[in-house]
């Protein structure tokens, strides 16, 4: 992480009707845990525990709209004669996911200033379907010579060549479909991508998606057992209502309410009225994220912290202001 996170406990505060008392931030960090769930390369999934929806829910809209990424901004088309029109291929191409990690690189202060290698990445497109193409595709059928986004090839600017690889800065999946094209069809031209961030423009965004739901919680109030048990337990997701024998009756328990979601299969049956309580913990968060692949999730967490916190920093000192004035 570049920068710390720096919290003020005493910028924030909490208005109870027209009282407005200081958040008891010694409480807050005694509660407040972060539990990782599961990892990989593109996914994460953690639990948030102690902390209010609002901030669950910004934590959610900074991540999907403010994390900056690099996307392709501009082409310049020097020769298209495939049946896809220049703008709808200029549109393609800037919604393809590009491998560079946007913390590398600076925003671009004026988009008519020429591109260099701190705020710009170039990339070049040459191809051209020849009859001896079309002939050694035909035994898989092809009509047309498919264009893969990995004929995109990459250009270094300035000193780009000894900071990074082709590897670092290409494009995440090589198997992207750009266009088809016939004998004698061709397309030729250059691509410059800027960071940038999603609220912008969607091409930007760093994740496929983010979002959380609340941790169920599942009580049940009295004993089941028997056939009933057999059917609570069919009334939820596989693993999440257990049986157990006793004496030879088999008998419900909760075995990870986390695995439960949502359904209300149980409140078809009279059975099990008043024996079963359905409801959620207000501060335990299930939050997931889901990279394009050009930063680690974690990381995008982090980055959605920080700018989160430069925003609760800002406001604080903004109300600081005007108090004095």
């Amino acid at each position: 992480m570049d920068n710390p996170i720096i919290m003020n406990k005493y910028s924030i505060e909490r208005t109870l009707g027209n009282e407005i008392k200081p958040y008891n931030y010694d409480e807050f960090v005694k509660n407040f845990k972060i539990n990782i769930i599961s990892r990989s390369d593109n996914d994460l999934e953690f639990d948030l525990v102690g902390i209010d929806v609002a901030v669950a829910n910004s934590l959610r809209r900074v991540i999907i709209s403010e994390v900056p990424s690099m996307a392709i901004e501009k082409v310049h088309i020097y020769q298209n004669t495939s049946y896809i029109l220049d703008e709808i291929l200029a549109h393609r191409l800037g919604l393809i996911p590009l491998k560079a990690d946007p913390r590398q690189f600076k925003m671009k202060e004026d988009e008519n200033s020429e591109p260099n290698e701190h705020d710009s990445l170039v990339y070049e497109m040459k191809i051209k379907c020849t009859k001896k193409d079309l002939d050694a595709l035909a035994h898989k059928q092809f009509i047309s010579f498919p264009v893969y986004a990995k004929h995109i090839k990459w250009l270094p600017l300035g000193n780009q060549k000894d900071i990074f690889t082709e590897k670092d800065v290409g494009i995440i999946s090589d198997d992207i479909l750009i266009a088809k094209l016939r004998p004698g069809q061709e397309i030729e031209l250059k691509m410059f991508a800027v960071k940038g961030i999603p609220k912008d423009h969607a091409k930007f965004q760093s994740v496929c998606t983010a979002w959380y739901r609340m941790m169920p919680n599942i009580k049940l109030l009295d004993e089941i057992k028997g056939n009933d048990a057999v059917l609570l337990q069919s009334c939820f997701p596989k693993g999440v209502i257990g049986l157990k024998s006793v004496k030879g009756v088999l008998i419900a328990f909760v075995e990870d309410s986390r695995k439960d979601n949502s359904s209300r299969n149980v409140f078809r049956y009279k059975q099990f009225d008043n024996k079963i309580l359905l409801s959620k913990i207000q501060d335990h968060f299930i939050f997931t994220i889901e990279s394009v692949g050009a930063m680690d999730p974690s990381l995008i967490f982090l980055e959605a912290l920080n700018i989160l916190t430069r925003k609760v920093n800002s406001a604080s000192e903004s109300a600081l202001n005007q108090t004095e004035i």
